[in-house]
């Protein structure tokens, strides 16, 4: 047993030193990698003539791209993505479309990021503009996703592999229920909302969806959905009605049913499309690509760059609201609210663009952020725009702002709040032996407890909390819609709508993106002839500039696969962790 006892101990330390030593080995690599990077100047691509603008659907387009260097690095998949701004790859098609040199844009939709429906509509919406500057748009695939159809279909010819696939089923939005796992651990779950509608405890709660859940996911899918298919059937010349047909009865079976049903234009190989492209942009042999990162940073010849004292500042909102600093993907709402201050007094800063793509978080750090945001409109316009997500707490921070626009398939409302608390007394005693006592100087001392069960009177004392946020959300509305709280909670109880039906109730002013928004606070600001965007993304440091040359060779060796169930985890651990009341939206809806 001694002798056994020391061998694995060896075999382990053993092991410790031969991975430090491979580890310290792939450092010194990477660093002469960088090194050996460095030595070349790195400088933006210009388009040769008769070049096209090809457009890598397999590439994230976030609305804030961050400036870590490090930020589109996942240990845990060991994956590197290089995402791209949303507004710059909108003013990157814009400038293409007035490009001598660019003759067209090649959509490669193979692999596509599953993206939010917002995201692609603004991005779809930059590709329809560019065709009526009588240039061509070719989309072409091996597989096209629901997302990567919907967008290629703006484009003037639609191709696919012979043996390729067409997914065209419909939308669906599925809800992973955590009641019976919890009962069978006896975790007893303290459940506390207002508002019907208030979903988000469902889980926790329930083993399917309640009725008002399944009424509103519902309308909200068939806005969604409903969206998707009348442009795709304005772009495809298809009336609706068919296309819901198709889905409805499976009816594109595969590449050839897809072209006889005229949702695809042909069926051509990969070396098919490329001759086809060389021929359209009259080259002799092969077509000249420039990509869209490469061609970011160009500027068009004889253009200059004017940098106005007038500035429109874009402020963006993006992920859960947590209370505090900012964490990777999350919003603190102490960091944010201090930025927001800082543009109070900022005399350079003539308006303000809130970028919101939030499904809620912390009640408190939404008031924070709130706050600010009212502040800074009494100085200046703010003008909200509301991206994938804009609901709960997303929602309450949009709330006073001077006018907000949605995309039709932005979520939006689910004005309610909630709290959830957990007694694992039971899962402890029962699964484990371990139980807990306590000594307390009042009868509710440690409040709130994991290892009891609360007390009527402990009850009533934090659903009273939960129905005056409540209150104080519904207030904020009213004040910042301009409208009576009868009508405000009319609409509220949790409910999330789609930016089809915001339009209708008065939760938004209207339909555009993040450019339309842009383009109306300077209008309000009275700079719309003299002014310049300006962001939070600081000058591309060395580092970064390193990362970006290496991290497609890094996604090349470990594979682009994550596993299906990380988010699912990680969003039910952040429950789990989550303290005082909250008001968030369960659902992310993206098209595959």
């Amino acid at each position: 047993m001694k002798n056994k006892f020391f061998s694995t101990f060896v075999a382990c330390l053993l092991a410790i030193v031969a991975s430090g030593v491979v580890m310290t080995v792939l450092s010194i690599v990477m660093f002469a990698g960088m090194l050996a990077s460095f030595s070349t100047t790195v400088s933006p691509v210009a388009a040769e003539a008769n070049s096209i603008l090809k457009i890598d659907l397999s590439q994230p387009i976030v609305d804030n791209p961050s400036s870590d260097a490090m930020g589109g690095f996942d240990p845990l998949t060991m994956t590197f993505t290089e995402p791209v701004g949303l507004l710059d790859v909108i003013h990157t098609i814009e400038k293409a479309a007035t490009d001598d040199n660019i003759r067209g844009i090649y959509i490669s939709a193979d692999n596509a990021v599953g993206a939010g429906i917002a995201t692609y509509e603004e991005f779809r919406a930059a590709l329809k503009a560019f065709k009526e500057n009588g240039k061509f748009i070719v989309s072409y695939a091996d597989v096209y996703s629901h997302g990567s159809y919907w967008l290629g279909s703006v484009a003037d010819h639609v191709y696919m592999n012979p043996q390729g696939d067409l997914s065209w089923h419909g939308m669906a939005s599925q809800v992973m229920f955590y009641k019976g796992l919890f009962d069978k651990l006896g975790i007893e779950t303290e459940i506390f909302r207002v508002g019907e509608f208030k979903s988000a405890v469902e889980p926790y709660l329930l083993d399917k969806m309640s009725p008002e859940n399944r009424q509103q996911m519902d309308v909200l899918l068939g806005d969604v959905w409903g969206n998707i298919v009348g442009q795709i059937a304005e772009s495809r010349g298809i009336d609706s009605a068919l296309l819901q047909q198709y889905a409805s009865e499976l009816s594109v079976r595969d590449a050839s049913t897809a072209v006889e049903l005229d949702m695809i234009d042909g069926l051509k190989y990969n070396d098919e499309i490329l001759a086809m492209l060389a021929e359209m942009s009259d080259r002799d042999e092969e077509p000249a690509f420039v990509s869209l990162e490469d061609y970011m940073d160009y500027p068009v010849k004889g253009t200059k760059k004017h940098l106005s004292k007038n500035k429109v500042q874009i402020v963006y909102a993006e992920g859960e609201i947590i209370d505090g600093e900012h964490e990777k993907g999350k919003i603190g709402g102490t960091a944010l609210a201090r930025e927001l201050a800082d543009l109070v007094d900022d005399d350079d800063v003539k308006a303000v663009v809130f970028r919101v793509n939030s499904p809620g978080g912390s009640a408190l750090a939404s008031e924070l952020i709130w706050r600010e945001v009212s502040r800074l409109r009494e100085k200046k316009p703010v003008v909200v725009s509301m991206g994938n997500y804009a609901a709960s707490g997303g929602y309450y921070i949009s709330a006073p702002a001077d006018m907000i626009l949605a995309d039709r398939g932005t979520l939006t409302g689910s004005i309610g709040v909630f709290g959830l608390m957990f007694n694992g007394e039971k899962a402890l005693h029962d699964k484990l032996g371990i139980t807990v006592d306590v000594v307390r100087t009042n009868p509710s001392a440690d409040l709130p407890s994991p290892f009891r069960t609360m007390s009527a009177g402990e009850r009533a004392y934090i659903q009273h909390s939960v129905e005056q946020v409540y209150e104080t959300f519904v207030g904020h509305v009213a004040d910042g819609r301009n409208l009576a709280k009868d009508e405000v909670l009319k609409i509220a109880g949790g409910r999330v709508w789609s930016g089809i039906s915001a339009d209708g109730i008065g939760l938004i002013d209207g339909f555009g993106g993040l450019k339309d928004a842009v383009a109306l606070a300077a209008e309000r600001a009275g700079v719309a002839d003299d002014f310049r965007v300006v962001g939070p993304q600081g000058e591309a440091d060395p580092l970064m500039i390193f990362v970006k040359m290496m991290g497609r060779r890094i996604s090349a060796l470990f594979g682009k696969e994550t596993p299906m169930m990380m988010q699912e985890y990680e969003e039910m651990m952040g429950v789990l962790k989550q303290q005082g009341v909250r008001a968030a939206m369960p659902y992310r809806i993206e098209i595959e």
